[in-house]
């Protein structure tokens, strides 16, 4: 249903360990030429590939609410950081400039997009509560960030590989040929935990709350008008889609290398009954999973590949011998297919820069 895409490497990884004989143009064709797959903001403020027919439901129940505050964020933001007076006209001002620049110009990028408003390369001096200098960021990264939290702008074609993260802008209604429909919030929140308990219920009420950045009293309304069911689980309460109750066959032991940010590593708030132990190696200290190895569901190591090239990796738990057989060869087998391509992971666990620097 949907990748994390805030490391564009994520989304090619994810797929290849999941699609037999998958291949890169594929999924750039999908994205950019046939447009089947569209790069938006989504739960939590982060990037998502979603379904281009699915994005109205992500937008509407996710990303449309943050547009107000955002902008008023970036209004005190242009003000306080010495940018003009008066935030609010000079925000709007600019992005009605944007879009026009951006029907102009077609898929420019954002250095293209500043020359021709000028105000985009306006830099933007932030200072901490304590009055020391945070840093200055471009207005342009601001501002095209609000349209795309508007629902009005999105990331194109990016400049260079699929690793690449400097994208090409256009307007919503130029890249899929119409405005993104606008969705009542209750339905587009119902029918996404609805599609998100399908894969992956049971779920504490602190999953859905974390996984969508929703508060926790939508999470409740929306629980209810769907009609999930409890269970119990260890970690207490559970829900489930109605349909969803009778257990699930286990499937035989396999293994699989999952990217930094996959969305099964990255599913659940509570981890224990699959990470066991191993969630101070394997995440950041802002809760970005790094590349992870699972063995018969669940997770019993990492990977990361080196600047050789070279695929390493770490085993923590006991997986028997044709456990370890299993995760050599899927780990040949991901280096085979990266071949030149050396990824590394734009959020870095502990045990990311472990396997990398001996």
């Amino acid at each position: 249903m949907a990748l994390h895409s805030s490391d564009p490497a994520t989304v090619y990884l994810s797929v290849w360990a999941r699609v037999t004989d998958f291949d890169p143009a594929d999924m750039a064709r999908a994205l950019y030429e046939d447009k089947d797959l569209i790069r938006i903001l989504g739960m939590r403020r982060t990037m998502w590939v979603v379904p281009t027919d699915f994005a109205p439901v992500v937008h509407s129940s996710s990303t449309a609410a943050l547009a107000v505050p955002q902008r008023r964020r970036l209004t005190k933001m242009l003000e306080e950081g010495g940018v003009t007076t008066d935030g609010r006209a000079w925000l709007d001002n600019v992005s009605s400039e944007t879009l026009a620049a951006l029907d102009r110009l077609g898929h420019p990028t954002a250095r293209e997009l500043s020359a021709e408003v000028p105000e985009l390369a306006e830099k933007i001096t932030l200072h901490k509560g304590d009055g020391s200098l945070m840093g200055h960021f471009g207005a342009s990264t601001r501002v095209l960030f609000q349209l795309a939290t508007e629902g009005l702008a999105v990331r194109a074609k990016p400049l260079g590989s699929w690793l690449s993260s400097q994208y090409r802008w256009s307007t919503i209604e130029n890249w899929i040929g119409a405005p993104l429909d606008v969705l009542d919030r209750e339905l587009a929140q119902d029918r996404l935990l609805g599609h998100w308990l399908k894969v992956f219920g049971p779920a504490t009420e602190t999953d859905i709350k974390w996984w969508t950045g929703w508060p926790v009293t939508n999470v409740r309304a929306s629980l209810q008008r769907i009609e999930a069911v409890e269970v119990e689980l260890e970690d207490g309460v559970g829900h489930v889609w109605p349909d969803d109750e009778e257990p699930v066959d286990p499937l035989a032991p396999h293994a699989v290398l999952l990217p930094s940010l996959d969305p099964t590593t990255m599913g659940w708030k509570q981890r224990d009954w699959y990470m066991g132990e191993h969630s101070p190696r394997l995440f950041d200290r802002n809760g970005n999973a790094g590349p992870t190895i699972w063995f018969d569901g669940r997770v019993v190591g990492g990977w990361a590949q080196r600047a050789d090239g070279r695929i390493a990796y770490e085993i923590f738990d006991d997986v028997g011998a044709e456990g370890k057989q299993a995760i050599e060869d899927r780990a040949l087998e991901v280096q085979e297919w990266l071949g030149e391509i050396t990824v590394t992971a734009r959020f870095r666990s502990p045990h990311d820069k472990e396997l990398t620097s001996s």
